[in-house]
């Protein structure tokens, strides 16, 4: 039996911002943790707030800061700078965690060369939206299959998301603090990165989750996947070197290689010859079929019974690649100052 149980001090911090609707299921869920209250606080950082976030945050043993200023990258640097715990975990204010969500997350930290760790992301209620964020090709947040132990991110969904993820404070004050230019998608990864260049290796485990409020809407959906590349393009434009950069780049000049090509295959079928409609049909119909055909087959090995689901995914899986494409366009030639 260990008698001295590595029991640090743990501070989870939650951006929230005009959050009245959802925030009250989370802090029920924080305040019924499986972990020793005197090394546990739990912080809420609110951004100014028009509606009852922090009247009904102040209900709860938790401390409200108010920040007035926007970002979730400043409000993270805030509730940081008004914490005191050893392990620092996030979540948003739209999520739910199991009771055991911080005990698991300090055993993965009693590995010292562990600075920061992700797991993964559940839809907490079962509408079409919710399951498509899940299940698509693309999940929506991360969804690890395996536990990683991992010395550097890799930009293909294997990274922490930022409503489920942990830093020790040494790693996290070594690697500088969140990039509070960045307010939009990649806000956090960018900061991950920078943790394992300084020295510090990546956990990802499947079994560290927590349940998330999925977007309800197709806007909403799309708008997530446009601030998603809004942030990517930022990060190139402001000369952030790293793989994220690498990727951000790789994928636009992806998408707009294939513009260019069905373009391209356009004017020559309709200057020269019908017979350039054969190509231009092939990339423009063969991407949603071979989604099609991906998820028959992952709904005939899961047992699913939504032909409907089937049909629609591929749809909303291109509606988001192009949503997150323009969002890096619109990221690269927005001023840092006006991000």
């Amino acid at each position: 039996m260990n008698e001295n149980p590595y029991e640090p001090m743990v501070s989870v911090i939650i951006p929230a911002l005009n959050s009245e609707v959802t925030i009250k299921a989370l802090l029920e869920s924080l305040i019924a943790l499986d972990y020793r209250r005197d090394r546990l606080e739990i912080i809420v950082v609110d951004g100014g707030s028009t509606d009852r976030t922090r009247e009904i945050a102040q209900r709860y043993p938790v401390r409200v800061v108010v920040e007035t200023r926007r970002g979730i990258n400043v409000a993270r640097n805030v509730g940081v700078r008004n914490s005191c715990g050893e392990i620092l975990a996030f979540t948003d204010s739209d999520c739910v965690v199991p009771r055991d969500w911080v005990k698991k997350i300090v055993e993965a930290f009693s590995d010292s060369r562990i600075g920061c760790l992700g797991g993964s992301v559940m839809r907490y209620e079962d509408d079409f939206l919710a399951r498509y964020a899940d299940e698509s090709v693309m999940p929506v947040l991360r969804r690890f299959r395996r536990r990683e132990l991992l010395s550097n991110v890799k930009p293909i969904f294997r990274y922490p998301a930022g409503c489920n993820m942990a830093f020790r404070r040494d790693a996290l004050e070594k690697a500088g603090f969140f990039n509070e230019r960045i307010r939009y998608g990649f806000d956090e990864d960018e900061l991950v990165e920078r943790v394992c260049r300084s020295g510090y290796l990546m956990l990802l485990d499947p079994n560290i989750i927590v349940w998330h409020k999925h977007r309800g809407s197709l806007r909403g959906l799309l708008k997530q996947s446009f601030n998603y590349g809004r942030g990517g393009g930022l990060i190139v434009r402001m000369g952030i070197k790293g793989k994220f950069s690498k990727w951000i780049i790789l994928s636009l000049l992806s998408f707009l290689s294939w513009v260019v090509l069905c373009f391209s295959l356009l004017f020559l079928a309709a200057s020269l010859s019908p017979i350039f409609l054969i190509p231009l049909l092939s990339i423009t119909i063969l991407p949603p079929i071979i989604l099609l055909c991906f998820y028959a087959v992952k709904a005939l090995s899961r047992g699913w019974r939504r032909q409907a689901d089937i049909l629609a995914y591929p749809i909303l899986d291109l509606l988001r690649i192009l949503s997150f494409s323009l969002g890096i366009i619109r990221g690269l030639l927005t001023s840092v100052e006006n991000s």
